[in-house]
């Protein structure tokens, strides 16, 4: 767990707001939390029921990996949308979406956004879920707060709503920003994990990907959708692979009915999840109880170049992995070098290390050494990078 101490007032809010709710962790195995270790601790695991300005502000800074939030998306609807057969629409009138006009839209939306980058570590990353009404606003002010933004993602819906009236586009997409807490933040990003997901094809920054319908949709007592703007696990699931390792916490400061949870917890990362509404806490801790945790073995991200080991090769010329005298070539075997005994290759008049020595044959500015020579063992020619798994 993250040690930070917190203020008295979270340990009186947590205790009186969430004891009913936090009747047993996330995790079957785990322990509930002791009114003495929320005092102290980042609460992992859990769901804190308030206002997610008030709480996240009780929260110790530097703390979350990755934070997932859907605000309200302020869609400003004038009356009943009706369809074609005059049965009502169940869209999104909830006062929770309802904002005097833009400048107060826009002052909540700096303040939780403040908070947001306060708690995130410093190479830590943000994903933000919008729709025109707002997004663009999301975007411009947390540049203006020193978020550096890494990529826009378009999630096409394969089953929008229709629009009724025949008077737009059909609204197919909501956008996803996706931003480092600053410009110089190394950011985790599992390419290898995204590129195996999509066929072995690099990921696009569009996404298909299916509204939330059918059993995961959760639904009241009376039958109707519990939250009008549920995202479908497939989306968190996406996300979380692709920016966050098996370990890392996840904060959700709009938890809604509990998807990034449930999925954090699939997928074992901790979260900390925030939602005032008390319905939505208690059906997202039913679904969270109810979720999986996949098998240990089966979580582990597919390493990137990035996540190589550095290994000097002079070291493996040290070890007798690769021996003096190795004759090592390009992959058509059209270039050949020679590896000497403190590490560098020779090639003609060009002596240098992998790499000075690849640039110069090809008359290339920079090279990756390490796929570019390549040595024949038992008939197959294989790359030199191979060796630094040994």
């Amino acid at each position: 767990m993250t040690r930070a101490r917190l203020p008295c007032c979270l340990f009186t809010c947590l205790l009186t707001r969430m004891r009913d709710d936090l009747q047993g962790s996330a995790f079957p195995d785990r322990t509930p939390c002791k009114a003495l270790d929320i005092s102290r601790d980042l609460p992992l695991d859990q769901i804190l029921r308030g206002d997610c300005v008030e709480m996240m502000r009780m929260l110790p800074s530097a703390s979350v990996h990755c934070v997932f939030a859907d605000p309200p998306y302020n869609l400003q609807l004038r009356g009943e949308l009706r369809r074609p057969d005059d049965s009502l629409v169940d869209g999104v009138d909830d006062d929770w979406d309802r904002f005097a006009d833009f400048g107060a839209y826009d002052a909540f939306t700096r303040t939780w956004l403040t908070e947001v980058r306060r708690l995130l570590r410093k190479d830590g990353t943000l994903w933000v879920i919008g729709s025109y009404h707002n997004i663009f606003r999301i975007g411009a002010i947390l540049q203006d707060l020193g978020f550096w933004i890494l990529n826009d993602v378009i999630w096409r819906k394969s089953n929008p709503m229709p629009n009724f009236r025949g008077r737009r586009f059909t609204n197919a997409h909501e956008t996803l920003i996706w931003a480092a807490r600053q410009q110089d933040s190394r950011y985790r990003f599992n390419y290898a994990a995204m590129k195996a997901l999509n066929d072995d094809l690099q990921m696009r920054s569009d996404w298909l990907i299916p509204l939330c319908t059918g059993e995961e949709r959760l639904k009241n007592e009376h039958g109707l959708k519990l939250h009008p703007t549920q995202k479908p696990e497939a989306l968190l699931h996406r996300i979380l692979l692709a920016s966050t390792m098996a370990g890392d916490v996840i904060l959700d400061p709009f938890l809604g009915s509990g998807t990034s949870a449930a999925v954090a917890k699939r997928l074992h990362r901790h979260f900390v999840g925030i939602e005032r509404h008390p319905a939505y806490v208690e059906a997202a801790w039913g679904r969270i109880r109810r979720q999986k945790a996949a098998p240990t073995e089966a979580i582990e991200a597919t390493p990137t170049r990035r996540d190589t080991p550095r290994v000097a090769f002079g070291s493996l010329v040290e070890r007798g992995l690769i021996l003096p005298g190795v004759i090592l070539t390009d992959k058509q075997l059209r270039v050949a070098a020679t590896v000497m005994a403190d590490g560098t290759l020779s090639c003609g008049p060009h002596r240098g290390s992998i790499h000075q020595v690849g640039a110069a044959v090809q008359n290339a500015p920079s090279c990756n050494g390490w796929t570019f020579w390549h040595m024949t063992r038992e008939g197959v020619v294989e790359p030199i990078d191979v060796l630094r798994t040994v």
